[in-house]
């Protein structure tokens, strides 16, 4: 573990910064932080491991970097559905979108996902990366919406409470797969309850 680490200038320097974050990303997926050491990082990105240590501490540097990269892929796409949205509303298909666009990234990120999220419970600047996360989502959509004319009392808890539970659907349908569910039910249930919640 190094205590000086060093951001690279010059091209290729840049360019094993990155490959040595992929190749984390990769692992961390594929078979877990904890089970995932630095050697087989330098190795999957073809640098030596004093390379890996000059530009990062520790592994958990790397998993700093690989969550940016992981709510960029996930989150991005959710982010650019807010920028299409204008008055009038169709709550009915923003949220139908929203559903699909989650359940979409979640399941192009199922490994790295469950990698991430296990270690929110454990680590506090990834938990706290997370929340921040849902603070800015929130505080995005609140802002759209209210630039679209939409002036409901307590929208800002509406909106996050809207959040979590496409959240919630998408983990129900992409990973927990409960036999006794119906997810096209569920979804048409979800949909029609934050369509209520939005026209309360």
């Amino acid at each position: 573990m190094s205590d000086t680490v060093r951001t690279p200038q010059q091209q290729r320097s840049i360019d094993k910064k990155k490959r040595i974050i992929e190749a984390g990303y990769e692992l961390f997926a594929k078979k877990g932080y904890y089970s995932t050491n630095t050697a087989e990082i330098a190795k999957k990105a073809g640098v030596s491991t004093g390379i890996v240590y000059g530009y990062f501490r520790d592994k958990r540097d790397i998993l700093v970097e690989v969550l940016d990269i992981y709510v960029e892929q996930v989150f991005r796409p959710i982010y650019e559905s807010f920028d299409g949205l204008k008055a009038p509303l169709d709550f009915d298909g923003i949220i139908a979108h929203a559903l699909d666009s989650v359940v979409n990234a979640h399941k192009k990120n199922e490994a790295i996902h469950e990698a991430l999220h296990s270690l929110s419970h454990t680590d506090e600047a990834v938990r706290l990366r997370f929340v921040d996360l849902e603070d800015k989502m929130t505080e995005s959509l609140v802002d759209k919406l209210v630039s679209c004319g939409v002036q409901k009392n307590n929208l800002t808890e509406k909106v996050h409470l809207a959040i979590k539970t496409v959240e919630f659907y998408a983990h129900e349908f992409v990973y927990d797969k409960h036999d006794y569910l119906s997810y096209p039910d569920l979804r048409l249930i979800v949909i029609k309850t934050l369509k209520n919640l939005f026209n309360s």
